[in-house]
């Protein structure tokens, strides 16, 4: 009997030193015709009684469920019964299906037998059909017949002949490895002969291979194969596909260090500051200050109560109420200029779904009084003539009394001795730059992409080669040249790096419904989606909301209804809930280098050490409906933001969704009511001056800024009955937005519309959406009435209108492009940058820390200490300066290592 559970582990592809995975899949299987017989013959011939086979394998029932631990199905996932979703995929779909000893002894019985008879009928290289039976079975059974695919239950149309596995015995069907289930007709794989695929699974999940490439080489072999037991298991692919030299990776660290040095000293500095002021308080020598050591587990992270910025060492800590405080902020109370960073109510009222739709607001809702924009005030928090500071007053979380003392987390002189090490180690060490200097060199016309018309400009063009171009070390330096600059990467074709595993929704989410983990799976049936038009959280059932990525949809008034997941699923353990996907994900990132969240060697994210909380950089989901008309109000946008980090953004599938006449009618009517609705409104707020508003569809007016900047054209647009999403004629387009025009091709193939703004045209860019912020509208489709920082409160979404208007006014034109699918797209850190999705998207991000954006990390950091509390950006969540010590520690450590080997520069490692 063991050696009968060895071959049906091995006709099943779970290999025999993981039992409880090669086991599991027991759980899901479809019981077939039952036998009650009493004598049965072992593996050795010999007859035995039912109850000796029961004891003999006792031991393998221990994680069998039996009767009493029938699986409920609940309303919540009774939808899953459809024609397109195989019923084993969420738990608890097999209604009425237990497994006793009894059942699964039978079940092995069987597949022993089909197993037994597949091998006696297998066909050696020769052609010639060898016997090997040990059991008495009919001669009928288990025949290997030839098909066509043309036939009824081939799922291609093509005339090649596939070999199809056949059975005439109900009871001998053999077992699928996609659903596990017995099958009459199956498509044996001539690779690992080993795995079968059943015609339904084949056309179900694997539509874009053909029976005669399964039979040649199965999804299993193909290392894409999205059954349950392949999706949550890792390490199946190499993630890694280019290995680096060991003389790359000593440049490589040798750049890094040199790049983080000088922000190494300006944290050095800064703590040497503190320490002579607190030697100066107790009139001591700087070298003769005792610091005494907080508490603090590698498991949690230290704020600021003040700022919210994470504290890395050095810090004040109130003896009394443990009131803990950065330096920045002790330097800002001895100048006097610290702020008050008080939390700022605001809440934007529901005026109800007509209102929503261009009407009236509801009778029990009222225009919400005129908001203030934000401007935060100097806080009565003084230090002493010596420099001691007291503890926060109560009114800001303090006790007010007791005098803030010097506290450190880490080991005492531990950053300088790292600055003093770095700096020896640089000094024997050939510096990177030099080396990066003489090897770069411009990439070629046909490795960019048009993306601006800035006049005098020369960074109208995007670095933009193929994943193929990029396997090479000077492609590494190319994309180091422009990354340098602050400039936005697109790398086409990413996903030819992967193997090819399947990114539909409907895949990821059957991942996740079969979860070992109950409490996951049970959380799959319902999720929290966000409404594109009302700006807020909806919960919708999961399979409609897939229904509606593929097929759309509606309002009851015929309005597109644009939903959209962010951050799916709904934990940081992405790498834990689906590792498949997530190997898949990091195998296809380009540059790895900088990019791969697990051992980039120039990314300072995976540098810090195990056991030391690590931000949440991703990879993380984004799944939205998309439509390729400009709506103006209700878009599927990812609205105007800043990230703190860099960050990759792949698009991984599409899919296209139709509008019908009727529904096109429907939109150009409602979007009148939007522009009257916008006009009342408008005046209202003015009085009787004119209104501000222009929507796309109307003729040219004069603006004029308080720059009092020239209008960057004399052309007037005329007006348009009816735009069809970005289908406007290049000469219209040309007059209507003097941008850069986007290209035809790139409408119909691409999927994604992105706007990338310049760090330089920051300033610019948040002057403009101050001064028309109440012409955009946010939650629940009201104006915006408060601002408190233009970028980061993420309200504003740029039409094309309103990027005309923007280079008219103030000379600022983003990057814009259309990403499609299996492009990947490079956002440096400070870079802001919108998105608007032309069809139903999934897209993949990771964020990563690279040198080159070290400042521009620091400054957001600056940034978003100076926002009110309760602002959604305001906490440090990417702590940059520990990035940068643990950075220097690890690459250190690597350097010297490589050093030490002899003929380092010649020996080769992987990452």
């Amino acid at each position: 009997m063991t050696a009968m559970v060895a071959k049906r582990e091995q006709f099943n592809s779970y290999s025999g030193d993981d039992r409880e995975r090669g086991r599991r899949p027991l759980n899901s299987w479809r019981m077939t015709k039952k036998r009650n017989s009493k004598v049965v013959r072992d593996e050795d011939g010999r007859y035995v009684s039912e109850e000796e086979r029961k004891e003999k394998f006792r031991p393998f029932f221990s994680t069998i469920r039996t009767s009493s631990e029938k699986r409920k199905v609940t309303r919540e996932i009774e939808f899953l019964e459809d024609e397109r979703i195989p019923k084993k995929y969420c738990s608890g779909i097999n209604k009425g299906t237990t497994y006793t000893e009894e059942n699964v002894l039978d079940e092995w019985d069987e597949a022993e037998i089909v197993f037994k008879r597949i091998r006696s009928k297998r066909r050696n290289e020769d052609g010639a059909v060898t016997k090997r039976s040990s059991i008495n079975v009919k001669e009928k059974d288990c025949d290997i017949t030839c098909t066509s695919c043309s036939s009824p239950l081939s799922s291609s149309s093509s005339k090649l002949s596939v070999s199809l596995l056949k059975t005439d015995d109900k009871r001998e069907d053999i077992r699928c490895h996609q659903c596990m289930k017995g099958k009459k007709i199956v498509v044996p794989c001539k690779e690992c002969k080993e795995r079968v695929y059943c015609i339904q699974c084949i056309k179900q999940w694997y539509p874009n291979i053909s029976e005669e490439e399964i039979a040649n080489q199965c999804p299993f072999c193909r290392k894409n194969c999205n059954c349950n037991f392949c999706l949550h298991s890792s390490g199946l692919i190499k993630t890694t596909k280019r290995d680096v030299t060991n003389r790359e990776k000593v440049q490589h660290l040798q750049y890094l260090i040199e790049s983080l040095l000088p922000f190494l000293k300006q944290i050095h500095e800064r703590q040497a500051q503190e320490i002579k002021i607190e030697a100066d308080i107790q009139g001591l020598l700087s070298a003769e200050v005792e610091i005494p050591e907080t508490l603090c587990y590698n498991n949690e992270r230290v704020y600021c109560n003040h700022c919210a910025t994470s504290i890395v060492d050095l810090h004040r800590s109130c003896p009394k109420c443990c009131y803990e405080l950065c330096l920045s902020c002790c330097q800002e109370i001895r100048e006097g200029s610290l702020f008050s960073r008080a939390a700022v109510s605001f809440q934007y009222i529901n005026r109800g779904y007509d209102y929503i739709h261009g009407g009236d607001p509801s009778i029990d809702s009222c225009l919400s009084e005129t908001a203030k924009d934000y401007v935060a005030s100097l806080v009565q928090w003084n230090a002493n003539e010596d420099g001691r500071i007291t503890c926060a007053p109560k009114e800001i979380g303090g006790c007010g009394e007791c005098t803030l003392e010097l506290k450190r987390i880490l080991p005492i002189g531990w950053i300088s001795k790292l600055e003093t090490k770095t700096q020896d180690l640089l000094g024997i060490s050939q510096t990177r730059q030099n080396f990066l200097n003489h090897k770069s060199s411009k990439s070629g016309a046909e490795m960019s992409r048009t993306a601006a018309s800035r006049e005098g400009s020369d960074d109208n063009y995007l670095y933009c080669p193929t994943a193929h171009d990029i396997q090479g070390e000077e492609e590494l330096l190319h994309f180091q040249m422009h990354w340098a600059k602050g400039e936005p990467i697109i790398v086409r074709n990413s996903l030819e790096n992967a193997t090819g595993l399947s990114w539909e929704p409907m895949v990821m989410w059957r991942a996740l419904c079969e979860n070992v983990d109950s409490k996951i799976s049970s959380k799959m049936s319902e999720v929290k989606a966000i409404d594109c038009l009302a700006n807020c959280e909806v919960e919708i059932n999961t399979y409609q909301f897939f229904k509606g990525y593929m097929e759309g949809r509606r309002y009851g008034n015929f309005w597109p209804e644009m939903l959209k997941l962010k951050d799916w699923p709904p934990s940081d353990k992405f790498e834990d809930l689906l590792p498949r996907h997530c190997d898949e994900f990091i195998s296809a990132l380009p540059f790895q280098e900088y990019t791969n969240p697990r051992s980039g060697i120039l990314n300072l994210a995976a540098k810090l050490p195990p056991g030391v909380l690590k931000p949440d950089l991703g990879p993380k989901t984004y799944i939205a409906y998309g439509l390729a008309q400009e709506l103006g109000r209700g878009d599927s946008v990812t609205k105007l933001h800043c990230d703190m980090s860099d960050a990759v953004n792949i698009l991984t599938h599409t899919a296209d969704v139709m509008l019908s006449e009727e529904q096109l009618s429907a939109i150009e009517r409602l979007k009148s009511k939007h522009k009257a609705q916008d006009e009342k409104e408008c005046l209202e707020r003015d009085g009787v001056e004119k209104c501000s508003i222009k929507l796309l569809d109307e003729g040219s007016m004069d603006w004029q800024d308080g720059m009092n900047l020239s209008r960057m054209t004399d052309q007037n647009p005329q007006p348009s009955d009816t735009i069809e999403g970005l289908k406007i004629n290049r000469d219209e387009q040309e007059t209507r937005f003097p941008c850069h025009p986007i290209e035809e091709k790139e409408e119909t193939a691409g999927a994604a519309l992105w706007d990338i703004f310049r760090r330089e045209d920051v300033p610019k860019l948040e002057a403009y959406l101050r001064k028309h912020s109440k012409e955009f509208r946010h939650t629940y489709c009201s104006p915006v009435e408060r601002v408190i920082h233009p970028i980061h409160d993420q309200s504003f979404y740029l039409t094309l209108e309103h990027k005309r208007r923007l280079k008219e006014e103030y000379g600022v034109e983003p990057w814009s492009f259309v990403q499609k699918l299996g492009e990947a797209v490079f956002i440096p850190a400070g870079c802001p940058h919108q998105v608007r999705n032309l069809k139903s998207c999934t897209k993949v991000a990771v964020d990563f820390v690279s040198p080159e954006n070290i400042r521009e990390c620091l400054r957001l950091t600056e940034e978003f200490r100076r926002l009110p509390e309760n602002h959604r950006v305001r906490e440090d969540k990417l702590e940059i300066r520990k990035m940068i010590i643990y950075g220097v520690e690890d690459a250190v450590k690597q350097l010297e290592q490589l050093l030490s080997m002899p003929n380092s520069e010649d020996e080769h490692g992987s990452e």
